[in-house]
């Protein structure tokens, strides 16, 4: 029995034809994810299904891990191919969990498989997959070019070499794979290795990093050598939203004493860290750059998860931090300064999403196309109904033509697929509203809306 239709999730006769005629045939932008670029530099193979597919993906362990599955079968030594009979019997059980969606649109898009997966269909599948796998088989860029990328953005940190990405820019590949500028660590002033990231940091950028000066000037340097790459773009990843603004020689003394061995108080650190996402925030201003901020996220709260299998486990959850007041409070102290960047921000709580609307509403000033842009519906979000809210309030309080559009935010060469099951999604919700008679059902307009929405809105947003 086919699972996944040509139809799928599109209810009208307007949402099939927004989505066939318009949104399936356009090239992907994923602007954030977390591919290795190491790996399209090495074009690497993959051995079997479970090395493209389970390897990487806690969104899958956590499934299988509510299902009552031991470890081993998860990240532990078990064979790969009991590791994927054990997510092929959970899947079932994971009924109205978009793992459900995703998984069977990456079977049937890469694999030509288009049934259901279960325990009684996973020997014929794991033979199917695996017949397009191995040193002869699908590589990985053979993914990215079947899903009609255009262009990717990593997520790379400062002390990184970029060696990788500068063997791709002069490869000849022909899909673009820009670094994206990840600067977490500089922040984290309070973790205790912060002192050896800044002497990592102090490597890359071939200079000692001694004082506040020295930082900025290290960063500034590799600011420098990610734009020479081509990156057009920042992230920060913060559990919590820091405001507490100082001015920069308060800031050096407290990065001063952290150097000398002295801890960090609390207020101390958030000051710093205001400090220096606003110093930032002015660099991607000047050079045009675009700066993503996720936020929200309570990380690392299974000890057993961390100390055996480290961070992006599946031991993360959604966070309820107030973020309204403190966004507030960087945004309009950087548009004091004129050093506003366009922004992207992304909370990890469903219920930030009008406030998030509402104040990059705030901030529209004509500088750019939806400069300040609400990022899609992210991580635990990134389901049907996730998305349809986002869409939902996004139209509402926004104009919604001015949105940029979906990403991956993985680690998997197979998860372009998302950017289908966004379309499919989209077109939907478009469609609806012009068969309700809520919009015209004009499709040059409608069409305008899905080309702009899934490909070119974000082409033109980073300027790649």
């Amino acid at each position: 029995m086919n699972f996944i239709t040509e139809d799928f999730l599109l209810c009208g006769d307007t949402a099939k034809k927004l989505y066939h005629g318009t949104a399936a045939g356009l090239p992907i932008i994923d602007y954030h994810c977390h591919v290795s670029a190491s790996d399209i530099a090495d074009d690497v193979a993959f051995g079997n299904l479970t090395n493209v597919w389970l390897d990487d993906d806690h969104y899958k362990w956590t499934a299988m891990r509510w299902n009552g599955v031991p470890e081993r079968f998860i990240t532990g030594d078990a064979p790969d191919y009991e590791k994927f009979l054990a997510y092929a019997k959970t899947l079932p059980d994971c009924i109205g969990n978009p793992l459900h969606h995703w998984s069977h649109l990456e079977l049937k898009k890469y694999f030509g498989y288009d049934g259901h997966l279960t325990g009684e269909t996973a020997p014929r599948v794991w033979e199917l997959a695996n017949a397009k796998l191995g040193p002869g088989g699908l590589r990985a860029r053979d993914f990215m070019r079947q899903a009609k990328v255009e262009c990717i953005c990593t997520t790379d940190d400062p002390a990184d070499d970029l060696k990788w990405h500068a063997q791709l820019r002069g490869s000849g590949f022909e899909i673009k794979v820009l670094p994206a500028f990840r600067p977490d660590k500089a922040l984290d002033i309070r973790k205790p290795d912060f002192p050896a990231y800044l002497e990592k940091l102090s490597s890359a950028a071939g200079r000692r990093i001694e004082c506040l000066d020295d930082l900025l000037d290290a960063l500034s340097g590799r600011l420098d050598a990610f734009g020479a790459l081509g990156c057009r773009l920042s992230d920060h990843g913060l559990s919590r939203l820091p405001y507490a603004p100082c001015g920069e020689k308060r800031a050096a003394e407290i990065l001063g004493r952290r150097l000398a061995g002295e801890e960090t108080g609390a207020l101390e650190a958030e000051q710093y860290e205001t400090f220096l996402l606003c110093w930032l925030a002015s660099q991607y201003a000047r050079r045009g750059w675009v700066m993503q901020i996720h936020f929200g996220v309570l990380r690392d709260l299974n000890p057993g998860l961390y100390e055996t299998i480290g961070v992006d486990a599946g031991g993360d959850a959604m966070g309820d931090c107030l973020c309204g007041e403190k966004l507030a409070g960087i945004m309009s102290d950087l548009e004091r300064q004129k050093s506003l960047p366009k922004m992207i921000l992304y909370s990890i709580n469903p219920n930030d999403n009008a406030v998030i609307d509402t104040l990059a509403g705030c901030f529209q000033n004509g500088e750019a196309r939806g400069k300040i842009q609400h990022g899609c519906a992210w991580w635990f979000n990134d389901t049907k109904i996730g998305m349809e809210a986002h869409l939902q309030t996004l139209a509402s309080l926004s104009a919604l033509g001015s949105f940029i559009g979906m990403l991956t935010d993985s680690r998997s060469f197979l998860s372009y697929t998302r950017h289908d099951y966004f379309r499919r999604i989209l077109c939907n919700y478009l469609g609806g509203l012009a068969d309700r008679g809520e919009y015209p059902k004009d499709y040059n307009l409608l069409e305008a809306l899905v080309r702009g929405i899934c490909y070119e809105n974000a082409k033109a947003y980073f300027a790649f």
